[in-house]
């Protein structure tokens, strides 16, 4: 039994550690903040989750500590990737080819009411 739980301890944070760099790498290549934003809001956090998910299965007395981090996470992580989208949208923050901008639209026909 022992055996299995570090297996699918290393297995979870080999494959969080994977999520975590390929975060930290779209976070320094992509072009714009919001492309950055849509690799650290949601890759990260699975990398995050799954070390977690590591730390629980290693350690059993965590779990409910574990659990907690992972539901807050998970439900804050793509919230505040979005806020911070939002914001930087609206102080005007170019995107980098662009093909469509779907809230140029709906802005103009707000300010027209």
């Amino acid at each position: 039994m022992e055996d299995i739980r570090a297996l699918v301890a290393i297995l979870a944070i080999m494959v969080g550690t994977f999520f975590s760099l390929a975060g930290v790498l779209g976070m320094v290549r992509l072009p714009d903040v919001y492309s950055r934003l849509h690799a650290t809001g949601k890759v990260g956090i699975y990398g995050a989750v799954l070390l977690l998910v590591a730390a629980a299965v290693w350690t059993p007395l965590g779990w409910g500590r574990a659990l907690l981090l992972m539901a807050l996470l998970m439900v804050t992580g793509p919230v505040s990737a979005h806020v911070i989208s939002s914001a930087a949208y609206r102080i005007g923050l170019p995107m980098k080819n662009a093909i469509r901008d779907d809230l140029a639209a709906a802005q103009s026909q707000a300010d027209d009411n």
